[in-house]
């Protein structure tokens, strides 16, 4: 039997994980999914944290190259395997990417993710704060997406991969999408790319 070149550590319910996932099928490559037990540990045992020492998913593997953390895979993906089409060379192309990309760490993560896990799991979290960061964020992308079809410009590039996991699985976190139309609008471009494959839903 060949082996996958391509291995991804994930947790199916991990809008972080769907991000590489995403971006893998997006590309058309073919990997071979390692399913992290989350709910047992799994991902801060010894074998685990020799791959992310953060005991984090996802962690891609590809051949040698080990990569941690979701964006850092989109930027490897992009660079390895994406022709520059999902990354733009340019300095000017690549920061208006990079803010996305911080975004997704700072105001997604706490902001609609959070909200998310508080009302999947129950986690104990300031929820009106996150619902709060949820909505500033969701404003301000429906503002720029009312001037051009994608974050950072005419094309899909690794910023709308970034974003939209956590942003289409909003609705999970008690965050309505129907205020923010061109936002609605985005995901279903972000839908219609080729290769496109689907976050799945948590389940009361």
């Amino acid at each position: 039997m060949t082996r996958t070149a391509i291995q991804l550590y994930d947790f199916p319910l991990s809008g972080h994980s769907h991000r590489a996932r995403l971006m893998l099928s997006l590309l058309g490559l073919e990997y071979e999914t390692i399913p992290v037990k989350l709910a047992e540990g799994e991902q801060k045992q010894p074998a685990f944290l020799k791959l992310n020492r953060f005991g984090q998913v996802p962690v891609l593997v590809d051949g040698e190259a080990v990569v941690p953390d979701s964006n850092a895979i989109l930027v490897y993906l992009a660079r390895r395997y994406g022709h520059g089409d999902w990354l733009p060379e340019d300095p000017l192309g690549e920061a208006r990417v990079q803010r996305w990309l911080s975004a997704a760490a700072g105001p997604l993560a706490f902001g609609a993710a959070q909200a998310r896990l508080h009302k999947w799991r129950g986690v104990p979290l300031d929820y009106e704060l996150a619902a709060s960061r949820a909505r500033a964020l969701l404003q301000v992308m429906d503002e720029e997406l009312a001037e051009r079809p994608f974050l950072a410009g005419d094309a899909a590039t690794i910023a709308d991969v970034s974003l939209y996991s956590y942003t289409a699985r909003a609705p999970e976190g008690e965050i309505s999408l129907q205020p923010y139309p061109h936002v609605r609008a985005w995901l279903a471009r972000v839908e219609a790319l080729p290769g496109f494959v689907a976050m799945p839903a948590v389940k009361n």
